[in-house]
């Protein structure tokens, strides 16, 4: 094998395990089982399937022709389409950014869980061990002044952490460490699994899987839900993918990598969810406690059942309950790096600063923000975090994407570098999902979205919301304004 042709495959190597990596991320492994479980079962996975290939893939194309066919940072892409689309690029990166900074302190959390499972420390109560003894949480905003000493300390690991990776290129950085934490989550995943059918009453907790509710089909929030897991799972709007594809050398199979991914990520979270189903049935039988009450949503599943599972699994919960959050916290490391990369790389080629020094200051910016979910008021802060942000701004910022490339940009200009660059074609049919379905489809999760968020929040959430609004439309214009270093950057 020659050097270049060397090269080249180690960096194709690279990218696939930096974007499998981010798409199995730290979400994937809670968030699904409760998604799977709410919205008819086994039948879920129809629609779960259909909103994988017309949205999951479809959109992660997208955002591969644009990477590889520009070969530039976000921030300087959408300059090139059009020089007042440039805020855009900068307002879904600070979404992406802020994403981040409240997702390392539930990395965090994992972090702290796993020297407590060597001894079970959470007690006999693992809900109030977690409320009280882990986050110190207190529904008063004069939480906001008191830190919590363990929980600042593992955000700082994982800080320093992500910092270390991405302050190197590609190769070195994420691809090498991809490489290593990829084999290991896997790896990981497959023992707790295979340990998990040989308990007592696994089969009442799988066969929930394979037990279709069939009218759930007939119901438009299934499919909307089946829609919003495909978009969090796969990390769609946060420019991963775009970013990751423009390191691609010339010759990558874009469209053949994107299928790969996508399944690579959709098989992790059904195979996963046996596990945990087959764990929660367990669960189940010895403690009584209905399955539906087990199967909980947000960081419960993790931190508060999977404890009290632990509890009741005897000598192997020492060695489960480590490797449970082990690969938790290898998922977790993978996401938040992917999460960085792009942000690092338009800030670095817009105003010339050296890679180490952009993922220094971005990561200082980012921990001290993280402080805020540090703090006894943290975890109520972060949940209205992740509703707006998610919700709100990244649903928007994907639907700002497909309007771009859809309707303002040439679109037949991405079929053709596919198409060029890939053994599978795409043709009228991508385009038009691109162009008409899935903007109706982003929409309609877009105003759920914003309805559900909007009409349960309270006074506080309202003044985080507003100052979240305010930070997301003056920050990207400021860095739009500023002028760029880089005398190559206004090229279009």
């Amino acid at each position: 094998m020659t050097e270049q042709k060397k090269s080249e495959w180690n960096s194709n190597l690279a990218f696939m395990m930096a974007m499998i990596g981010s798409a199995v991320g730290l979400g994937n492994i809670w968030r699904f089982p409760n998604v799977l479980y709410s919205n008819g079962g086994g039948s879920f996975m129809i629609p779960y399937i259909v909103s994988l290939f017309l949205l999951g893939i479809s959109f992660v194309l997208v955002e591969y022709a644009v990477g590889f066919k520009f070969k530039r940072s976000l921030a300087r892409i959408l300059f090139a389409v059009s020089k007042k689309l440039e805020p855009v690029a900068w307002f879904i990166l600070l979404v992406v950014f802020l994403i981040t900074t409240y997702y390392v302190c539930v990395v965090g959390w994992d972090l702290i869980y796993i020297f407590l499972s060597f001894t079970k420390a959470w007690g006999a109560n693992p809900d109030l061990y977690f409320t009280a003894n882990v986050l110190h949480a207190t529904d008063s905003i004069s939480g906001l002044f008191t830190i919590v000493p363990t929980v600042l300390a593992s955000v700082f690991v994982i800080w320093f952490l992500a910092w270390f990776i991405i302050k190197r290129d590609l190769n070195d950085g994420i691809g090498n460490v991809s490489k290593i934490l990829l084999p290991l989550l896997c790896a990981i995943v497959v023992i707790i699994v295979a340990f998990s059918l040989t308990l007592p009453g696994a089969s009442l907790g799988y066969t929930q899987i394979f037990t279709p509710d069939w009218s759930a089909l007939g119901n438009l929030d299934v499919w909307l839900a089946a829609f919003g897991q495909i978009v969090f799972s796969l990390s769609l709007g946060m420019a991963i993918a775009m970013t990751y594809a423009s390191y691609l050398p010339e010759g990558s199979k874009l469209v053949d990598n994107a299928i790969i991914v996508a399944f690579s990520n959709s098989g992790f979270e059904v195979f996963n969810s046996i596990g945990i189903f087959s764990i929660l049935g367990f669960m189940t039988l010895t403690s009584g406690i209905p399955f539906n009450e087990l199967v909980t949503s947000g960081t419960g599943l993790a931190f508060v059942v999977f404890p009290q599972v632990f509890n009741t699994m005897g000598a192997a919960a020492y060695v489960i309950g480590p490797l449970f959050f082990l690969c938790i916290l290898f998922a977790g490391i993978t996401s938040v790096i992917a999460l960085l990369e792009g942000v690092c790389y338009s800030i670095s080629e817009k105003f010339l600063i050296e890679r180490k020094k952009t993922a220094t200051v971005v990561c200082i910016v980012g921990f001290f923000i993280s402080t805020i979910f540090a703090t006894g008021a943290g975890s109520t802060i972060l949940g209205i975090f992740d509703g707006y942000l998610n919700n709100f701004a990244l649903l928007f910022a994907i639907l700002l994407e497909c309007i771009i490339f859809g309707w303002i940009y040439k679109f037949d200009y991405l079929i053709k570098t596919l198409n060029d660059n890939s053994s599978i074609k795409v043709g009228k049919t991508w385009k038009t999902v691109i162009k008409y379905i899935l903007p109706i489809c982003i929409a309609g999760l877009w105003i759920q979205g914003v309805y559900s968020t909007f009409t349960t929040a309270d006074s506080l959430s309202t003044t985080v919301m507003i100052i979240l609004t305010v930070v997301l439309i003056v920050v990207p214009t400021i860095f739009a304004k500023l002028p760029a270093i880089n005398k190559h950057y206004y090229d279009v």
